[in-house]
């Protein structure tokens, strides 16, 4: 399926668009860093990034800003498409790291934080060991009108405007620092979701940067469905390589957001301990309508139990393991860029 991030003409690789952010110079996919570039111009970049509004009111220039990050993942070197093989990771904390949480935090709110949580669940998620497809890879934006998909449009557009003003302030920074080097969708979303746990009360979470991303969609039907029953979800998680501790671990994403299980800004154990007073369990009310069927099983298989129990009684260790099943999470089937 197509979405608003699909190019309509692979001829926009080697044109000018003209955009309503500052003038930016990228060399197109096919060229080396050191070609012709394509540029992108305006002198209201600063105002727009400053207000932290996530969308212009004006019809034409969002048809622009539309068609500036639609083209933005094929015009970053860091996009290109190349075999992993002696590729590394960047670790934090790099310049380019701290630049770009800077601009997360500009834009990140409580209120937004599941759903960019959310966003990382279902970009990582696909991942498959087996045949090494999906992860980590930023594909998510090519993939929003599939119906596991739904409600994901408005992370994506808290994703987007992060990941421009992050281009933007890339930009200016290389002028003095020669190292730093274009992001991709995928280290973005992947350091949103970290910022959303930080910024709700979680623990704080420091990801690798240097993904690639892929340019089309992962393949269909490869998240774990929200009607399957705790032995399904533990060998779907098995498949993508977690542990039935970790499956446990990150089922706590849903602490945040409309889930029911507590304080929806809160990151904390509140989830586990929802869990074991089984609140779906009783008649009517809206303590039915808590979590989703997948939830409900976790407490029903005694595995998964031992660790709901845990993490009830010991939000440190829930945050120490969740910690580490999300840098696993976000590192899912990712092919790093060539350094």
């Amino acid at each position: 399926m197509t979405s608003i991030f699909s190019l309509p003409n692979h001829s926009l690789l080697c044109s000018t668009v003209s955009t309503p952010f500052s003038e930016i110079s990228f060399p197109a996919k096919s060229q080396r860093p050191s070609s012709s570039t394509v540029k992108f111009r305006s002198h209201k970049a600063d105002e727009f990034v400053s207000s932290g509004q996530i969308g212009a009111s004006d019809s034409t220039t969002r048809r622009r800003e539309l068609l500036f990050i639609a083209t933005l993942p094929c015009l970053l070197p860091l996009t290109q498409i190349m075999d992993s093989q002696g590729a590394n990771a960047v670790e934090p904390v790099t310049e380019e790291y701290l630049l770009i949480k800077e601009e997360i935090s500009k834009v990140l709110s409580k209120g937004k934080a599941a759903g960019v949580l959310r966003l990382v669940f279902h970009d990582a998620g696909t991942f498959e060991m087996d045949d090494s497809t999906g992860g980590m890879n930023g594909s998510i934006v090519n993939e929003l009108e599939r119906p596991e998909n739904a409600g994901l449009k408005k992370p994506i557009k808290v994703i987007r405007f992060i990941f421009l003003s992050s281009v933007i302030i890339l930009q200016k920074a290389k002028t003095q620092i020669d190292a730093i080097r274009p992001v991709s969708w995928a280290d973005i979303i992947a350091m949103a979701g970290a910022e959303a746990v930080a910024v709700c009360g979680g623990p704080k979470i420091q990801v690798s940067l240097g993904r690639l991303d892929l340019l089309e969609p992962d393949p269909e039907g490869k998240l774990p469905e929200e009607s399957l029953n705790a032995s399904g979800l533990k060998k779907c998680f098995q498949r993508k390589g977690f542990s039935t501790q970790e499956l446990v671990a990150l089922s706590g994403a849903h602490t945040i957001g409309s889930k029911g299980f507590g304080n929806p800004i809160s990151f904390d154990n509140a989830y586990y301990k929802v869990l074991l007073e089984k609140p779906w369990m009783s008649s009517g009310g809206m303590s039915s309508m808590v979590g989703l069927p997948s939830d409900h099983a976790l407490v029903e298989d005694d595995e998964c139990l031992r660790w709901i129990k845990k993490y009830a009684d010991n939000e440190n260790m829930f945050f120490e393991d969740f910690k580490n099943a999300y840098v696993k999470l976000v590192n899912s089937g990712v092919k790093w860029k060539s350094l």
